[in-house]
C-alpha cells in the first residue's frame, strides 16, 4: 500500500476511543461515507428527475439509493438493530439500539446544486441518542461525536481528526445566527421571535440543515434553529453538539429530537434563545 493510500486508509477511521461502542462508531462512519460519495453521482445533473412527496418536499434517486446503502450495510452487520429512515419505513430489531438515518438533509440545496446538503446517521441506545455523523460529500468536512468520547472533526477525506468545540460567545450581539428556511417561522406562528433572532444576533444566514450544525459544533457559528424538523434531521446533534460543549434541544427546552423543532447553540447563549423562541406566538 503506498503511503497516500495508508494515509487515507488511516484517516477513513475515527479515533482509537476504546469505547464498547467502537464496531457501531466504525459502521456508522463508514456507511455515512459510502453513502454520501454515492449521491455525488447524480450532485448538479441535468437530468435528475425530483419528485414530491406526500407534504410536498422533494426526494430524488439519490436520497433514496443512499439510504439503501445504509440500510444494507447496517443490516447486515448488526441484523438485530432497529432501523429508522426518512425514506423507507422502519425496520424493528430486538436489541436496544437504534439507527437513524437521513440520506439528504438538505434535498432542496442538493436538487439546487448547493454543495451545502448532508448525510447525517445517529445512533441510539435504549432510546436515548448516543452518537452521531454529519457528512457534507461535497466538502468533505464530517464531524461526529459519541456520549462521553468527545467531539471530532475533519476537513476532508483525507484529513486528520482534530477535536471539535463550539464556540465561547456569550452574547446574541456577537452571534452568526443560522436557520433552514425562515419562512417555516411563520407557518409555526413564530415570525415575531424570527425576527426577534435577528435583531439581536450580529448576523443571520440560511446556512441550515445539517450544515448549520457542524458549523455550531466547530465554533464557526453559535445558533442554530429549525422551526420544523423530524428525529432523523437532528438524532445526531443531540450527542454532536453535547460532546462539543454545547447543547441541543426542542424549543421548550427538552433535550430530545422529536420534539418537532430544533435549537442548536454553543450552550452560552442556549437559555437566551430559548426564552425567545417560548415567547406567546403573536
Amino acid at each position: 500500500m503506498s503511503q497516500n493510500n495508508a494515509k487515507s486508509e488511516k484517516t477513513r477511521q475515527f479515533p482509537d476511543l476504546g469505547t464498547l461502542h467502537h464496531g457501531r462508531l466504525c459502521s456508522m462512519i463508514d456507511a455515512c461515507l459510502k453513502a454520501g460519495h454515492h449521491t455525488l453521482k447524480y450532485f448538479r445533473r441535468s437530468d435528475l428527475r425530483i419528485e414530491a412527496k406526500s407534504d410536498d418536499s422533494p426526494v430524488t434517486i439519490a436520497d433514496r439509493e443512499a439510504e439503501q446503502l445504509v440500510r444494507d450495510q447496517l443490516g447486515k452487520e448488526y441484523p438485530d438493530d432497529t432501523l429508522q429512515g426518512e425514506e423507507f419505513s422502519e425496520k424493528t430489531g430486538t436489541s436496544t439500539y437504534r439507527w437513524i438515518v437521513d440520506p439528504i438533509d438538505g434535498t432542496k440545496s442538493f436538487v439546487c446544486g448547493v454543495p451545502l446538503y448532508s448525510c447525517l446517521i445517529a445512533l441510539e441506545k435504549e432510546g436515548e441518542p448516543i452518537a452521531g455523523v454529519i457528512y457534507i460529500p461535497a466538502t468533505g468536512e464530517m464531524v461526529f461525536a459519541a456520549q462521553g468520547e468527545g467531539c471530532w472533526y475533519r476537513a476532508g477525506d483525507d484529513q486528520d481528526w482534530k477535536t471539535s468545540r463550539v464556540s465561547d460567545k456569550k452574547r446574541l450581539t456577537d452571534a452568526v445566527f443560522l436557520t433552514s428556511q425562515a419562512d417555516l417561522f411563520r407557518t409555526q406562528g413564530a415570525e415575531v421571535a424570527f425576527q426577534e433572532l435577528e435583531k439581536q444576533s450580529w448576523v443571520s444566514r440560511s446556512w441550515g440543515d445539517g450544515y448549520g450544525y457542524l458549523l455550531v459544533a466547530t465554533g464557526r457559528a453559535d445558533v442554530m434553529v429549525d422551526a420544523v424538523c423530524n428525529p432523523w434531521d437532528v438524532a445526531a446533534m443531540v450527542p454532536i453538539l453535547g460532546e462539543a460543549g454545547g447543547c441541543f434541544t426542542d424549543w421548550k427546552g427538552n433535550i430530545t429530537p422529536r420534539g418537532g423543532n430544533g435549537i442548536g447553540t454553543n450552550g452560552n447563549l442556549h437559555q437566551q434563545v430559548v426564552e425567545i423562541l417560548s415567547q406567546p406566538m403573536r
